[in-house]
């Protein structure tokens, strides 16, 4: 109990504590991204031109604990870092213990892998691999030269996840998951810059990126019309995905453009944390626009549902 100079308690009721405890571990593992993550799988397995099925809901549980995961890693690597450059942050603030944290990355991890053992071992296959690079990147890469390739790798993985997981192989997925790999490593190498700022060329290059993703986009379209068709009731008419397809390329291509466009032209801190978040939330979009052009437009409008509930949620709790 805390008591001011006159003896009344001063100490903050049991429930304000549960209350500020909840939104420490919220930006501690950044909740709103979270939404990012079952794209990942359902864009992985609509590239394989199979409905989800109980393994890909498995898949969704693994890429969620290895996500966070990476999150609460991220932060006790960075500990010292973020007591100098943003000491909000719930470990450099005393809200978050770094062993807390610590422990929380270790049992998410140890969670990941035995889901994915659950889905079969083709998805263990590809969630160790997963695990093994949000481990080297937190702990040793984030700050080289092989920083986002690394996190773009792990983003392609995550969707090849899901394939594997779906169906056991991961052929179909690989073009899928090397533009979600590249739309990451946009993000990443902006996000070297973000409590920095002083960059114009790289929001410039990943304006770039994505412009070129936004075209590449449509012939996904091309290699998912030989694919042989899943079972009713799971997929669009081709023509009707295609246009859905094309609706959600161009709200991406908005979604993370725009603020990248912004950065270029003046790379503070604030417009590049801004176009970090932007192209953040994008990837829900990209996730959809990809599923959307592999055929499987109900997936994809599942997986764009998510996009509007992030947005709710990051209204409170930062992304970045």
């Amino acid at each position: 109990m805390r008591r001011d100079s006159r003896g009344v308690d001063v100490s903050p009721a049991r429930g304000d504590r549960r209350r500020h405890r909840r939104r420490a571990w919220a930006e501690l593992l950044r909740l709103p991204a979270l939404f990012t993550v079952p794209g990942d799988a359902l864009a992985g397995a609509a590239a394989t031109a199979t409905r989800p099925n109980s393994r890909t809901l498995l898949a969704i549980g693994s890429s969620l604990c290895l996500y966070e995961a990476g999150m609460a890693l991220n932060d006790w690597a960075d500990r010292a870092e973020d007591a100098a450059e943003r000491p909000h942050r719930p470990l450099p603030s005393g809200r978050v213990r770094p062993s807390a944290a610590l422990t929380a990355a270790c049992a998410l991890t140890v969670s990941g892998l035995a889901l994915a053992a659950r889905a079969g071992r083709p998805a263990l296959a590809v969630a160790a691999p997963l695990a093994a690079t949000v481990w080297a990147y937190d702990l040793a890469l984030k700050h080289t030269p092989a920083g986002p390739a690394a996190m773009a790798a792990a983003r392609a993985l995550d969707l090849l996840l899901g394939a594997a997981a779906t169906t056991g192989h991961t052929r179909e997925a690989l073009p899928s998951a090397g533009l979600l790999g590249t739309h990451t490593l946009a993000v990443t190498a902006v996000s070297r810059h973000e409590t920095r700022g002083g960059s114009a060329q790289t929001p410039l290059a990943a304006l770039t990126a994505t412009a070129l993703l936004t075209g590449l986009l449509p012939r996904l379209s091309r290699r998912a019309s030989v694919r042989r068709p899943p079972g009713p009731g799971s997929r669009l008419a081709q023509p009707v995905a295609g246009a859905l397809g094309a609706a959600l390329g161009a709200v991406y291509a908005t979604t993370a453009g725009r603020p990248y466009f912004h950065a270029a032209l003046n790379p503070s801190p604030p417009l590049t944390q801004r176009a970090v978040g932007g192209g953040i939330r994008a990837t829900i979009p990209f996730q959809a626009a990809l599923a959307a052009r592999s055929g499987a437009g109900v997936t994809a409008l599942l997986v764009a549902a998510l996009g509007p509930v992030a947005g709710r949620y990051a209204r409170k709790v930062s992304v970045t």
